[in-house]
């Protein structure tokens, strides 16, 4: 992994750890429909303005609308509505672990459709960062009681890995920026269900609220899809997604900084467990590229 690649793996990690407390936020004054449509208008505006400065192409080629509109439904429409709508009535521990799957669900799917292999080192390296999210989320004390809404933040979890794997192929032909921007425009238009009243919420909403909403819109989503494509387009999609496990590490950080909240030894223990799995995989993936024969040999 080259430095600019770990780099842009650690800022999504912290730019999607500050997310939890920032959407806290936001919720004391939002719903989670208005919440998920306001988020993603703003990031449609950033990426507008990104691709502007960057003089990119504002729109892709026409046979490829199809292609990024599935992967806005998916990344954008019903990943965001489905986690918002599940915390709802699931419990943040809960929804931690369940979406702490997703890199998981990425290594099989990564699996199926690109073919990327995990040895029993990646596979160890996997469930070590799942048992330190779990620490995590014992040590926080919140409670795991399940119910139906759960099956949503499944849906979170499996569409979140499918996402991070289909867009691999596209960006052999789009940069980072064009497909975050495409995906985020394309992905925002069924959120548009959600548009009655949310003129009236925002007019009524404390600042606090509105900047959380403005953060969340321009860097966990506008800057942090745009990392996140460009780390898939330098390195295997399950070594990207194992960084996922850093997230939680980062957003207790950021809800002890931003919301007071303190937490004890085993969370912290937790956070350094999933670290050591995430070296794992790294390993792992290190070990499988010096297995390759070299080009021309």
């Amino acid at each position: 992994m080259s430095p600019a690649v770990l780099a842009s793996l650690l800022l999504l990690a912290v730019f999607w750890g500050s997310a939890f407390p920032a959407i806290k936020l936001a919720l004391s004054g939002l719903s989670p429909g208005h919440l998920t449509l306001a988020r993603h208008l703003v990031a449609s505006l950033a990426l507008l303005v990104f691709l502007g400065l960057r003089r990119r192409p504002l729109l892709p080629q026409r046979s490829d609308l199809g292609l990024f509109f599935m992967l806005g439904l998916l990344g954008v429409g019903i990943y965001h509505s489905a986690l918002n709508f599940g915390q709802a009535r699931v419990s943040a521990g809960a929804a931690s672990l369940i979406i702490a799957s997703a890199p998981a669900f990425t290594a099989v799917v990564a699996y199926l459709v690109l073919g990327e292999r995990l040895s029993r080192l990646g596979w160890a390296g996997i469930l070590t960062a799942f048992a330190g999210a779990a620490l995590i989320v014992l040590g926080s004390g919140a409670g795991l009681a399940l119910e139906p809404h759960a099956l949503l933040i499944v849906v979170s979890a499996f569409v979140t890995a499918l996402y991070a794997v289909l867009q691999k192929p596209v960006l052999r032909r789009y940069g980072p920026l064009e497909l975050s921007a495409y995906v985020t425009w394309l992905g925002t238009l069924p959120l548009l269900a959600f548009a009655p009243g949310l003129g009236a919420d925002l007019a009524s909403a404390q600042p606090l609220v509105i900047g959380a909403v403005l953060y969340v819109g321009v860097f966990p989503s506008a800057v942090a899809y745009t990392l996140q494509a460009y780390a898939i387009s330098q390195a295997p999609v399950t070594l990207v997604a194992a960084f996922l496990y850093l997230v939680p590490v980062f957003s207790l950080l950021f809800s002890w900084l931003v919301l007071g909240e303190v937490q004890g030894p085993v969370t912290l223990l937790g956070g350094l467990v999933a670290l050591l799995g995430i070296a794992l995989v790294n390993a792992s993936k290190r070990r499988s590229a010096r297995r390759q024969p070299a080009p021309g040999a």
